[in-house]
């Protein structure tokens, strides 16, 4: 790999996946949280966890963790690993051995030398806003999520809740494809977005949905 990456964004189903954290510090805390967060089924490995946090989660089994040092078959079966300990040797066998197994792998020591790097990451619900500078420096990118943040408020998760559901009630209600892309069309013409932050949007209900494509798949 050369040192100018083009990385490819993409957005990964970690659910239910077994995803490995090498290393037991801040770095690793963060990790396992996101990967949580998701659904993930983490595992750390780590003669020990210098994390209150990660404690507290390993003593509740929400994570698994094994007390000792790396070894190579710890990557069987794994999804994709985080090498996240101190050492930066230790970090590169680590990616080493997963490139040679074909599993995925980012390194906090070398970003550049693993497979995947993890963006700045802004969630509103069902919106999911990733920033990354491909390595030149995360302060920017914190920066520019915070300039995302209040340029897409909270109030785009019940936008986007409305929308899923409504373009649900679309598909169920409207056989022509035609016919349900007007529809769709019309959906993003509503000023919902204005309403929710003015405090005077009201929830539709099924009923309510299903008025308004009746009304509006006629015109």
């Amino acid at each position: 790999m050369t040192e100018d990456h083009q990385y490819l964004p993409v957005l990964l189903n970690c659910k239910g996946r077994s995803c490995l954290i090498i290393g037991g510090g801040k770095v690793a805390e963060r990790k396992a949280i996101h990967l949580l967060d998701v659904g993930a089924s983490v595992h750390i490995v780590s003669p020990v966890l210098r994390s209150e946090t990660l404690q507290r989660l390993a003593n509740k089994n929400v994570l698994r963790w094994t007390k000792r040092e790396y070894q190579a078959d710890d990557l069987t079966g794994v999804f994709l690993v985080y090498a996240a300990t101190d050492d930066s040797k230790l970090n590169l066998e680590i990616a080493a051995n997963a490139d040679r197994l074909g599993v995925l792998v980012n390194i906090a020591s070398h970003g550049e030398k693993g497979t995947f790097i993890t963006p700045a990451v802004l969630r509103r619900g069902r919106l999911t806003l990733a920033v990354s500078t491909s390595g030149a420096g995360p302060r920017a990118a914190r920066d520019i999520l915070q300039q995302l943040e209040e340029q897409f408020g909270p109030e785009y998760e019940e936008y986007l809740d409305f929308l899923y559901e409504m373009r649900t009630m679309i598909k169920q209600e409207v056989a022509c494809k035609d016919a349900r892309s007007r529809l769709l069309d019309k959906v993003y013409g509503i000023d919902l977005l204005g309403e929710i932050r003015l405090g005077g949007y009201e929830p539709w209900n099924a009923d309510k949905m299903k008025q308004w494509i009746e009304i509006n798949r006629e015109e």
